[in-house]
């Protein structure tokens, strides 16, 4: 029988529906790799990717044509090696657009609102004023990178009244987005946008592309904000805008190096937040995840190569 291997626990019911979807496969899925080690290099179809699976199934003899990620950043993944044996890869891109948005407007909030500062006083049993709060309402918002999690936040921002500036490689237009560009607009939007979001993969082509250059670009009121991947930032030219006053404020869910060092002046910084790369934890990931894979499953099944979230090898993403 051919085989499925899924690196990651699944419920009954999940389990039950590829079984009848696949009655002709044998599944075998669980965290415990001494579960589905032994059977890697026989697996046809890998759900989730780890050191083990790279070890076991990029091997000659491996029987891999099909890895849906269980994510939905690849950076980390062997692309280069993927793509020469052919095999196809899909990830799990659009079940954050929800969890990631929401931690971009609590970033987004708290910063306007001072509650970051105010959280510090709290800790100290301190009752002591922030000076003048700002309001999101009217501002200018700058998304780069509008796939799912820019659409969504793209559509939030509409509720504040907000401007909405966007940038994307094929710089295609998009319902929630007042002005779109390609990434020959960026330097625009960065000049003109209150708030900066980058919700980028990393790639060749997007690491550091945030740097010294484009902070100067920023207003000094400007605030930055990445939840896509931390090398698309060069962190020693953000400490120093932050510290110099370049730009006014950071909300970092990912880094450059993570976890974050002990050292980083990062830590100590008032005017930045700071989240553990979890701003796409949510309750529902793998109940969205899982959807992904049935409908990449049924293509599959009816001998059509996946199509939902497929991965570009010569783009990265």
């Amino acid at each position: 029988m051919p085989k499925i291997i899924c690196l990651h626990t699944l419920t009954g019911e999940q389990a039950e529906r590829i079984r009848q979807a696949a009655p002709a496969w044998e599944l075998i899925h669980g965290k415990d790799k001494e579960l589905w080690l032994d059977h890697l290099q026989d697996a046809e179809i890998v759900v989730g990717w780890n050191k083990s699976a790279e070890e076991v199934c990029l091997k000659k003899d491996s029987k891999l044509r099909w890895v849906q990620n269980w994510g939905a950043g690849v950076d980390k993944l062997p692309l280069g090696r993927l793509a020469d044996r052919g095999a196809i890869l899909t990830n799990a891109s659009g079940v954050h657009a929800f969890p990631i948005s929401e931690t971009i407007y609590a970033m987004m909030l708290a910063f306007t609102r001072k509650l970051h500062l105010s959280v510090r006083h709290q800790l100290h049993s301190e009752w002591k004023g922030t000076g003048s709060l700002g309001e999101i309402h009217g501002k200018t918002i700058g998304i780069i990178g509008v796939g799912a999690i820019g659409e969504e936040t793209a559509r939030l921002a509409k509720a504040f009244g907000m401007k909405v500036l966007g940038v994307r490689r094929s710089g295609q237009p998009s319902g929630f987005v007042d002005a779109m560009h390609d990434l020959n607009g960026l330097a625009a939007v960065l000049q003109e946008s209150d708030f900066v979001v980058v919700t980028l993969p990393l790639t060749d082509e997007t690491r550091h592309m945030f740097g010294k250059a484009q902070f100067e670009l920023m207003k000094p009121t400007a605030m930055y904000i990445n939840i896509g991947r931390g090398g698309t930032t060069d962190t020693e030219a953000l400490i120093e805008a932050l510290r110099t006053g370049v730009i006014a404020g950071a909300g970092l869910d990912v880094f450059e190096q993570e976890p974050l060092p002990a050292s980083s002046p990062l830590w100590q910084m008032e005017n930045v937040i700071m989240t553990p790369h979890n701003s796409g934890s949510t309750e529902q990931y793998n109940e969205r995840a899982f959807e992904i894979l049935m409908r990449n499953l049924q293509d599959y099944l009816q001998g059509r190569e996946p199509s939902v979230n497929r991965v570009d090898y010569g783009k990265q993403y």
